[in-house]
């Protein structure tokens, strides 16, 4: 048999990586041949009624030889099989390869950002015929197909064509726009393996794991006028609102909500809350709703749970009409074990570490991501800025970023092998968290990157020239876990827990700090916010409230989970909506109003944002008093300045020294003992008057009431001087 011949013999044995060096058109001497492959058919012709293909000696393979250009390109075929059916379909092996060699050196290299418009299925008219190029990064696959609809799921029928370096490629003009589809490969084992696209940009609904092709979008953005003039994270406030999209609001039969009607009721809650952003727990596509999005298989797909990717645009888009922004968890720590998705893809360790140790991630029962590999690089980073140029995301929070960092996590002795200078840092994950911030600050520089780093790591928020890894913030876990175990006291025993609270600001200033009371603080038996404070009732919504101003008044960007805004106290469940219903009692209608003042009161004082990375806009005016657990601070504005005195006993501090800044007339902004917070109604009538240095001390100072269990936000008044 000759070399022809045994080229066909692969083709039809399903395991030829290049078919279209074989099929299609070919030169033959002074004529030409045309060769098609139909593993079904007994016979083909060209269509209309032109010439007749000669079967070969390999059933399937079909060849004609004529003049040349006798058939146009791109030409049809019609198909005839054993029951005599026919179906006339235009060639795949009449359109040639097409992926630039530059853009796949660029990909292998670990430096392509927009990898998602080279690989992946993209809807395209070549030669005047529509179709779909399908691509595929796996090295090792000894035959890669595409399956789907348009092919009766039959992998014989559309083989990719190998480029060096393993990327796979064909054009399908049978495929469509809506069409599912999969890639089956043939692994290096010889065994079949039927995986989703790591690319797709839709999929369908759980359980089912088959990719969708989509359209180029449509959609019209109307949020041209938030896109020119992004809020800049250094100056501008920040105050989150973080959600889950499954749980945060359902439908009155307890089905999803769909990215719209989210969108329109989530941007009217948050806009009446005066939040400036919201952040969204994974939206990317994922098999189990448990995972809560954080075991994704989907890195460039909304979930199909609440619509298609133009419904999810629509949903930015009014958020960004209402003048707030969107920030997405982002998981580049790990990925689940599915056998559809990433995991040994091409029958080898592929997108993660081939040493099973490093591979294994344990706290999660997931695989982790090789980051060294430069193809993984550039699937992560394009994945990051898809979402960012896609879908006109303000910000990615990128999860877990301890887990990458350290080879050690969640591993015990023995389970990690030290880098090669000993250490348990990783440094392939340095490198890539670096590239990443570099080149999200590069390309979307008004754009800004969250680091859940719940480590000492240094220089997190440094930039990447000083050695830093270049997030723009990182979340004050320090501040979190001080705060919540220092309110779980009852307050009689606060007094021996001061310092956890007076330590904060020793290491407030290190890096950009977000000060999150997040998901993580509502679920796995901990309870809710509220529920974890001590007390009845009535003390356990004045500590909410006090933790609440607590986090809006202390340095640094401000989180919040949802249902905190209203002190709910079940423990968030993902399969159902949270306790609105609550916002019926007055006590958590207060809360709710105290979250919607203090975060407007944060928005316009400068003093409380503009400086929040920057220890001058802080400063102590009493943090010795653990009798009486109370702490009085200044933030410090570029041209004002406010003062916050907090007592954490349920004592009534009457005739309280508060020294001040300057004497004269000062106002109450925020009373978290207010009545219409829910309070006692303790106070000083809106207003306090500060004497001269040398009436009680060396500085200005004032007798006022400090009500209980509750905070006082405090403004120079001068138009009452």
């Amino acid at each position: 048999m000759d070399d022809a011949s045994d080229e066909i013999c692969l083709i039809a044995q399903g395991c030829h990586q290049r078919p279209q060096d074989v099929v299609g058109r070919g030169a033959a001497g002074e004529r030409e041949h045309i060769r098609a492959w139909r593993p079904d058919a007994v016979a083909a012709r060209f269509a209309p009624d032109g010439p007749v293909l000669q079967p070969s000696a390999v059933a399937g393979v079909f060849e004609w030889t004529g003049p040349a250009g006798e058939v146009r390109q791109p030409w049809s075929i019609e198909w005839r099989f054993g029951d005599g059916a026919t179906h006339t379909e235009i060639d795949f092996a009449a359109f040639a390869l097409e992926l630039d060699a530059g853009e796949r050196q660029a990909f292998h290299r670990g430096e392509h950002t927009s990898a998602w418009r080279m690989l992946g299925a993209h809807a395209r008219c070549r030669d005047g015929i529509d179709g779909v190029r399908f691509a595929v990064w796996a090295p090792h696959a000894q035959r890669v197909s595409v399956v789907g609809e348009f092919n009766d799921w039959d992998g014989r029928r559309h083989p990719l064509t190998r480029h060096d370096g393993g990327i796979w490629e064909v054009f399908v003009p049978a495929a469509g726009v809506g069409d599912l589809y999969k890639f089956e490969l043939l692994d290096a084992e010889g065994q079949l393996r039927l995986k989703v696209d790591p690319y797709a940009r839709s999929t369908q609904t759980r359980p089912q794991t088959a990719a969708r092709i989509t359209p180029q979008t449509a959609y019209r953005w109307g949020d041209a006028e938030w896109m020119a003039a992004r809020p800049d994270w250094r100056t501008a406030p920040m105050s989150t609102y973080e959600v889950h999209l499954g749980s945060w609001l359902r439908g009155d039969d307890g089905g999803f909500l769909g990215y719209r009607e989210l969108g329109r009721r989530l941007a009217a809650h948050v806009e009446a809350l005066g939040f400036t952003h919201v952040e969204l727990m994974p939206v990317m596509e994922h098999p189990l709703d448990a995972s809560w999005g954080y075991q994704c298989t989907g890195w460039f797909a909304p979930t199909r749970r609440f619509g298609d990717p133009d419904d999810f645009r629509a949903f930015v888009d009014t958020l960004h009409c209402h003048g707030i922004g969107v920030i997405l968890d982002w998981v580049p720590g790990h990925f689940p074990r599915d056998e559809h998705g990433l995991t040994w893809f091409d029958g080898t360790a592929l997108y993660e570490p081939d040493d099973p140790q490093r591979a294994a991630m344990p706290d999660w029962g997931t695989l982790a991501f090789d980051l060294g590999r430069p193809e993984v690089q550039s699937f992560l980073i394009s994945s990051a800025m898809y979402w960012l140029h896609a879908f006109h995301i303000d910000g990615l929070r990128v999860d877990a970023v301890a887990s990458v960092l350290y080879l050690d996590f969640g591993r015990a002795p023995g389970e990690w092998t030290p880098n090669r200078h000993g250490g348990r840092e990783s440094l392939e994950a340095v490198a890539f968290l670096q590239q990443l911030n570099r080149t999200t600050h590069g390309e979307c520089p008004d754009t800004f990157t969250v680091a859940e780093e719940s480590t000492a790591w240094p220089g997190v928020t440094f930039p990447t020239d000083f050695g830093g890894l270049g997030f723009s913030m990182k979340w004050n876990m320090g501040w979190m876990h001080d705060t919540l175990d220092y309110l779980r006291h009852d307050p009689v025993y606060r007094r021996y827990h001061h310092e956890h609270l007076t330590f904060v600001p020793t290491y407030a200033f290190g890096e950009n700090y977000v000060l999150p009371l997040s998901h993580d603080e509502v679920v796995h038996e901990k309870g809710s916010l509220i529920t974890r404070m001590p007390g009845d009732d009535w003390q356990q919504r004045a500590n909410l409230r006090l933790l609440l101003l607590w986090q809006f008044t202390f340095p640094g960007r401000k989180l919040l989970f949802m249902g905190g805004e209203f002190g709910q106290r079940a423990e968030w469940d993902h399969q159902r909506g949270i306790d609105w219903h609550m916002l019926e009692e007055p006590g958590h209608a207060g809360i709710q109003r105290l979250t919607g003042d203090l975060s407007q009161l944060y928005r316009d004082t400068a003093a409380l944002h503009a400086r929040d990375f920057m220890p001058e806009g802080f400063a102590w005016i009493g943090a010795d008093d653990p009798e009486q657990s109370t702490l009085v601070f200044r933030r410090i504005g570029p041209n004002d300045e406010v003062v916050v005195a907090l007592n954490f006993t349920p004592l009534v501090r009457e005739a309280f020294v508060l020294p001040l800044p300057a004497p004269g007339s000062w106002r109450e902004r925020i009373n978290t003992d207010s009545v219409h917070y829910g309070g006692s109604g303790c106070g000083n009538l809106g207003r306090i008057v500060a004497g001269e240095p040398g009436c009680q001390g060396p500085q200005p100072s004032a007798n006022i009431v400090l009500p209980p269990l509750a905070g006082l936000v405090l403004a120079r008044d001068p138009g009452r001087e």
